[in-house]
C-alpha cells in the first residue's frame, strides 16, 4: 500500500526524534561525547531511487548531512554523469550515527538501525535502491532474499537485480562505495560506467 505523500515527511520526523533520543548505546554515547549528530538521511521524500551507504564519516557526523565530504563530491559527480539530480534522490545509510575512526560498522550496530532503514524505506517506497559499499550491498541483498547472488561486490557491482518489496516490485543495483575513488582515481571510471545503469531503468511516475 503506498503512503500518502504528505503523510511521508512526517513519518521520516518521527524516525529522526527516535534516532536522536535512542536509549544510550557505544555509538550513541561517541556522538553526545563528541557534540555531534545523526545522520538520518536527506532528499526527495517520493523518491524512486533511494542510495544506501553503510555509516556516516566524520563531516556527515558534524554536519547532520550523508555524503557531504570528499565521497560525497564523487557521489555528486557520479549523478551527474548519469543526469540525475541529487534534488531527486534520497539518500541515507543503514548506520545513523558515527562509528569512531571511520570503522566498519559492526554487527551489532547494523542491527540496532537496520530498522530505522526498513522504514524509511517503506516510507519512501523507491523503484530503485543503489547500495554503496559491501556492508550496504549485503545487507540489501539478504533482505530482499538474493544472498544467492552475492558472490562479492568486485563480481556484482553495476548488476541489476529484480527484488519484490513489501510495496511492489523493486530493482537493486549494488555499486562500489565512492570512498574507494578518493584514493585510488582509477575507480571513478569504473562507478562512472556502473552508475550508467539507472538512466536506462525505467521509473514508475509517483
Amino acid at each position: 500500500m503506498e503512503t500518502p505523500k504528505n503523510a511521508r515527511t512526517e513519518l521520516l520526523r518521527q524516525i529522526k526524534e527516535e534516532v536522536v533520543h535512542l536509549l544510550d548505546s557505544p555509538l550513541v554515547l561517541e556522538r553526545k561525547k563528541n557534540r555531534v549528530f545523526p545522520v538520518i538521511g536527506e532528499g526527495n521524500h517520493n523518491a524512486g531511487i533511494m542510495f544506501i551507504g553503510e555509516a556516516p564519516g566524520k563531516n556527515e557526523a558534524a554536519t547532520g548531512r550523508p555524503f557531504c565530504g570528499a565521497a560525497g563530491k564523487v557521489l555528486d559527480d557520479l549523478l551527474q554523469s548519469a543526469g540525475i539530480e541529487r534534488k531527486d534522490v534520497y539518500i541515507t545509510n543503514i548506520v545513523k550515527d558515527r562509528p569512531p575512526l571511520n570503522r566498519d560498522p559492526s554487527p551489532d550496530e547494523i542491527a540496532l538501525y537496520a530498522p530505522f532503514l526498513e522504514r524509511q524505506i517503506n516510507i519512501i517506497q523507491p523503484s530503485v535502491i543503489v547500495t554503496l559499499g559491501r556492508f550496504s550491498m549485503r545487507y540489501i541483498m539478504e533482505k530482499f532474499g538474493l544472498s544467492e547472488y552475492q558472490e562479492g561486490i568486485s563480481r556484482i557491482h553495476g548488476k541489476v537485480f529484480p527484488a519484490k518489496a513489501e510495496y511492489g516490485n523493486i530493482t537493486i543495483v549494488p555499486l562500489l562505495h565512492p570512498a574507494v575513488a578518493t584514493y585510488n582515481a582509477d575507480t571513478k571510471s569504473l562507478l562512472t560506467k556502473d552508475i550508467q545503469v539507472l538512466a536506462s531503468l525505467s521509473l514508475p511516475k509517483k
